[in-house]
């Protein structure tokens, strides 16, 4: 018989940012423990709210199914004595598996004719098997820190109050945490402040809805939440912008939402439209409301825990506790600007920036140096980017930025363009961050992408030269984003520029003496990272290792190269040039001495395959050579295709390792001239084909 299994634990309220990781890591490991355990199940359905952990399976057997069990035991002759008595091994062969020697089968096998023991085991029954899948899936949990409570020896991520565990209508046995599992869970805290007996576990999300007013499916609760949000931006005449993390924290802070609009004093809409959104979105966790026209309006929308009999109450409240939050912003902004951004340079020489490697304004130094060299790769005018480089912290003194960190570089633009700097100056101040997180745009502008650059090759260089690179999940000073930040402007800003001389240049501009191979770390810090960025463009590790073996230090050539590779391995052509280049690549390894100052000479060539392809790579040198001229890997990798069917020929026809020296030798070298050929684009013999 098969039911739909469900396992809750109750818990005091989750970290919301860990909410959707924990239902999700709880859901898929409790699945993997019934499989690994033998259990026929069907589909997977995962529940999380503030106040629990849930998951359900349908199709779930109540036990595994019966297993054939075949053992080989002693053979004939050690197994009895010359009077036909069963040994002490024949014995304890039958005692291991709880049978007698009588009941045990011969069989031939190449050692002679021997004991067998055949049975069929009963299935284990879900009962005995729970309690070990639900334990390692919880042990599998990214819990980010343990709590322990009461007198509990064992930690999780908040305390827990109760667990359910129902097979069908049946209880299972499982004890977490000291609690055993029966068929009571807790509906909303408010709304339902008692206990829900749950007949069947089928019956789980429904009854919670409509009995306990809990949406336990956060992608439900998810949706309705943007559903209420947006009517209520709408009764207020405008658009909700509706952020998508911060729709997912709130998702994991109620169970049961109710979108309310509320307002706020005209007055505040004189502060950048960041600010606005910065204190009502990051640190209110409402939601701003927009114009037709773009401009943000005096309103917002908040989502309630539960329905009010006092709706203008709770809306009071919302606009009480916004209110001292924009008077600050205000209060700050008017501070700042009456003070100007200039004012705060000199005190960037009182700020450290890192122990080992000086303040803010030594790093400020660094980087305007290193933007002297990086201007002219971006096409930047030299004025703005000095002038952006001076300015590019000041704004970290701020009393806006104190206040609100993630405006760093936004309050820099304003204040830029407040106190006369041009619209280029500001925009590269605020640009200096961008890209800001995966997957936002890099900088827009020339001065923008080299101060980007600037800032993060210094940072990058110099935590490396002080050996504080990152180790395993450890990454205090954002390395991975910056190196990431770097490949990114490079690449989809079309810099062309030697990275690993850049990097070499950040280095020696450090205030100490680098650590010992702080430059190859570094650069091979930012190989990884660009292997991880062209896989998550879908683009196999084989086809980055074909165009990384080549060593280039240009990443533009480097994007343009491997984008071709990719296309070509797609293309039949390419099944039997890789082929191919892989022999040339282990005949010539292998016979590297003989190739010593050794040239191809076409007149020792034989008629026939040999003269062929001789005669098709000189035909093709130039059409490789001239495409890579013009910066065209795709059409260089159509002039090696031509190269297929005389290889084919070649090696089919032709014995290499011939016992003429003479001949021998000079087809290592044409050998050699094709790998060579091939290296102009990339090393293709990488390429893992099918």
């Amino acid at each position: 018989m098969t039911a739909t299994l469900l396992i809750e634990i109750g818990v005091e309220e989750l970290p919301p940012k860990a909410m959707r990781a924990l239902a999700d890591a709880f859901a898929d490991g409790v699945t993997q423990g019934l499989r690994d355990a033998g259990l026929s199940i069907g589909k997977t359905s995962r529940y999380a709210t503030p106040r629990r952990l849930a998951v359900s399976i349908t199709d779930v057997a109540e036990q595994t199914a019966p297993e054939a069990v075949e053992k080989a035991g002693p053979t004939v002759a050690i197994a009895f004595d010359d009077e036909g008595n069963a040994t002490k091994a024949a014995e304890g062969f039958a005692r291991s598996l709880g049978t007698t020697v009588d009941a045990l089968a011969r069989e031939d096998s190449d050692k002679g004719e021997r004991l067998v023991y055949r049975a069929t085991e009963p299935g284990k029954p879900l009962a005995d098997l729970l309690q070990g899948a639900v334990d390692s899936a919880l042990r599998g949990l990214p819990i980010p820190k343990l709590m322990r409570w009461g007198d509990s020896d064992t930690g999780f991520v908040r305390p827990v109050h109760w667990v359910v565990a129902l097979h069908g209508a049946q209880i299972v046995p499982l004890t977490l945490f000291k609690e055993a599992a029966d068929r009571n869970t807790q509906g909303h805290r408010f709304h339902h402040g008692g206990t829900i007996v749950l007949e069947t576990a089928d019956a789980y999300a429904s009854v919670l809805e409509e009995t306990g007013h809990v949406i336990a499916d956060p992608d439900v609760r998810k949706a309705r939440i943007e559903s209420q949000v947006t009517a209520a931006g709408e009764t207020f005449g405008g658009r909700a912008l509706i952020d998508d993390g911060l729709v997912e924290e709130v998702t994991a802070l109620v169970e049961w939402p109710v979108g309310i609009a509320g307002t706020f004093d005209e007055r505040f809409l004189v502060l950048p439209r960041e600010v606005l959104i910065s204190t009502l979105q990051e640190h209110q966790r409402y939601f701003p409301i927009e114009a037709g026209s773009g401009e943000l309006m005096a309103g917002f929308v908040t989502v309630a825990n539960l329905e009010s009999r006092d709706v203008a109450q709770v809306i009071a409240g919302n606009e009480r506790v916004v209110r001292p939050r924009l008077a600050d912003a205000l209060f700050f902004w008017e501070q700042d600007r009456r003070r100007g951004l200039a004012a705060h340079v000199d005190g960037l020489a009182r700020v450290t920036f890192q122990q080992s490697l000086g303040s803010l304004a030594d790093k400020s130094g660094r980087v305007a140096t290193l933007c002297g060299r990086l201007g002219p790769a971006a096409g930047a005018d030299s004025d703005t980017l000095a002038r952006a480089a001076e300015f590019a912290k000041a704004d970290l003194l701020t009393e806006m930025v104190g206040e609100f960190p993630d405006l760093q570089g936004v309050m820099g633009y304003y204040y830029a363009r407040d106190g006369g700097e041009s619209d280029d100056v500001a925009t590269a101040i605020t640009e200096q961050y961008a890209p800001a997180r995966a997957g936002a745009p890099i900088a827009a502008t020339p001065a923008g992408q080299a101060l980007a650059l600037a800032d993060r090759l210094d940072t990058l260089a110099g935590i490396f030269a002080i050996d504080r690179r990152p180790s395993g999940d450890k990454d205090p000073f954002g390395l991975r984003r910056a190196a990431l930040g770097v490949l990114r402007t490079l690449i989809e800003g079309s810099l062309s520029l030697d990275l690993r001389a850049e990097l070499d240049h950040a280095l020696s501009l450090q205030p100490v003496d680098p650590a010992e191979g702080s430059l190859e770390a570094l650069w091979t810090f930012h190989m990884e990272r660009l292997r991880g960025y062209y896989a998550e463009r879908g683009i196999s590790g084989d086809r980055f290792d074909a165009v990384a073996n080549l060593g280039l230090r240009d990443l533009v050539d480097f994007d343009r190269r491997i984008v071709a590779v990719d296309a070509f391995g797609r293309e039949a052509a390419a099944q039997t040039v890789c082929g191919a280049h892989k022999r040339i690549h282990n005949i010539l390894r292998r016979n590297a001495s003989e190739l010593d100052g050794r040239s191809f000479d076409d007149r020792l060539v034989e008629p026939g395959a040999e003269t062929r392809l001789a005669q098709a790579l000189e035909a093709q040198r130039d059409a490789v050579t001239g495409a890579m001229r013009d910066e065209d890997p795709a059409r260089a990798l159509a002039g090696l295709a031509a190269l297929a069917e005389p290889l084919d020929g070649f090696f089919d026809d032709v014995m290499v390792m011939a016992e003429d020296d003479t001949l021998r030798q000079n087809r290592l070298a044409l050998l050699q001239a094709l790998d060579g050929l091939c290296r102009e684009v990339a090393d293709i013999s990488c390429l893992a084909l099918d």
